[in-house]
């Protein structure tokens, strides 16, 4: 990862509380995985932030050292990483989720 990326993305992930590096956008995702994650972000009413890795292949590449996670999506709150899809859906059908995003927007 260069040093521009790497500073690019720590800037949006510290800049907003709740963000969606993915596939696409939230009204066009590319790919099933990150079409789930904006719909549970969605139904939780989450005002987040979003980044279409497709469209700049340093942060494509970039954000899977920035966490060590190999996979898009990736959800960070509160400059934390919090997983991808998968675990999105399960901490979402815990609760754990939403309370999760509700702090976070009250930090912002």
């Amino acid at each position: 990862m260069t040093d521009d990326s790497n500073a690019r993305i720590d800037a949006v992930v510290k800049n907003n509380p709740v963000v969606l590096f993915m596939k696409g956008t939230p009204l066009f995702p590319q790919c099933g995985f990150s079409s789930r994650a904006v719909a549970i972000l969605q139904h939780l009413n989450a005002d987040f932030e979003s980044v279409d890795v497709l469209q700049d292949q340093g942060i494509r590449q970039g954000i899977k050292a920035y966490s060590d996670w190999p996979t898009i999506p990736q959800l960070y709150v509160n400059g934390e990483f919090v997983g991808g899809s998968d675990i999105m859906m399960e901490m979402y059908e815990s609760g754990e989720l939403a309370e999760l995003i509700k702090d976070g927007a009250k930090t912002a």
